[in-house]
């Protein structure tokens, strides 16, 4: 394994320093909460049990998980993980080794890429166009798919973008791995959060990994608790053996905390998707009222991926100067792109906060044009 620090991880906020941040528009999940905020008490948690606990994850907490395919999983298909980022880094080094064939989507979230260069994964790129609104081509799929691949990789809904790949495309791209033989990764950290809400991806094929997380929909990063779904149980042991050599079990307060949240979705999630709504509706009048910024419109989670209309614009001073004055963007170099691309996220902001943070970015550009 050759390991490199990601960008968005150097140049994150939270590395940065949050001191320096007036408004946070890089960050790609909704506003951090605390126990209170999502309903427990301290002492709620007095009585939870230290120990090592179920390498897989707990009982209630994958039964709750699976319960979302509506009786298509069972919990035997659930595997917990640390995040949905230690769920991606367990599906990449069970299945890949060095030289084998990867098809992945660009852009994309930075571990579904450097995870595989650091494995010396064989890696082709399915490049996604702002041009044809983000959309994956099945076509594609088929297209870049050789003998070599054992794993393609694709997200939806999309991180940065908030595109979602429509069912027919879904089960088309579903059907061209199954027939090439690979397995099929389904990035679907934001599934909750999409305008209509799909069930996991994983029972539509034995061979299809869904992985998710509760930090991106109820701002709850600090536990921990992310998952993978797979019908497959040769490949569920073998992750469980690559999840027993990672981290051997799961923080018992983390995974407590993750059950309350679990078992409490339908209380939390109507006011979760209220507020990502009203603030993706404030983004989509400001860049209506603004032709120096284009974007493609997300169909879900709680990000976008807007770009300045000129290519030409010095893209990095704009950046660096809307940094100087703590309003944080995610450039597009986070995620291989051009310059002039940006992640905006609007889950994360309070509306007042988002509207300062629009309104400094149009003040920058006046300032530059």
């Amino acid at each position: 394994m050759k390991y490199q620090r990601m960008i968005m991880e150097v140049e994150s906020p939270e590395q940065i320093g949050y001191e320096k941040v007036v408004v946070n528009l890089a960050e790609s999940s909704m506003r951090d909460r605390t126990l209170e905020d999502v309903g427990l008490k301290p002492d709620d948690l007095a009585n939870v049990l230290l120990n090592y606990g179920d390498h897989r994850g707990s009982e209630m907490a994958r039964t709750l998980i699976a319960a979302e395919a509506g009786g298509a999983l069972a919990p035997t298909d659930v595997l917990v993980a640390v995040g949905a980022a230690g769920a991606l880094f367990l599906v990449a080094t069970a299945i890949l080794n060095p030289g084998d064939g990867l098809v992945v989507v660009r852009p994309n979230y930075a571990s579904n890429l450097e995870t595989p260069r650091a494995i010396g994964a064989d890696i082709t790129y399915v490049e996604l166009a702002h041009e044809s609104g983000y959309r994956l081509d099945p076509d594609q799929i088929a297209a870049a798919i050789t003998p070599n691949t054992r794993l393609v990789s694709i997200t939806t809904p999309h991180n940065p973008t908030g595109a979602i790949i429509p069912a027919d495309d879904l089960q088309q791209i579903v059907e061209i791995t199954a027939n090439a033989g690979c397995w099929l990764l389904v990035d679907e950290t934001y599934r909750e959060l999409a305008d209509e809400i799909a069930p996991p991806a994983s029972i539509l094929g034995t061979h299809v990994i869904s992985v998710s997380s509760l930090s991106k929909t109820y701002g709850v990063p600090g536990i921990r608790f992310g998952w993978l779904t797979c019908r497959d149980q040769s490949l569920m042991t073998i992750l469980l053996a690559a999840q027993e050599q990672l981290a051997l079990a799961h923080s018992t307060l983390d995974t407590a905390v993750a059950e309350f949240i679990l078992a409490n979705r339908e209380r939390l999630l109507p006011d979760v998707r209220t507020h990502l709504h009203a603030n993706r509706a404030i983004v989509a009048d400001w860049i209506a009222a603004d032709p120096r910024i284009e974007w493609v419109a997300p169909q879900g989670g709680a990000v976008c991926f807007p770009r300045f209309a000129d290519p030409a614009i010095n893209a990095r001073r704009i950046f660096a100067n809307l940094q100087k004055a703590g309003i944080f963007l995610g450039p597009g170099w986070w995620f291989e792109q051009e310059e002039r691309c940006f992640r905006l996220g609007f889950g994360y902001p309070t509306e007042e906060e988002l509207r300062l943070g629009l309104q400094m970015i149009s003040s920058e550009l006046d300032r530059a044009t």
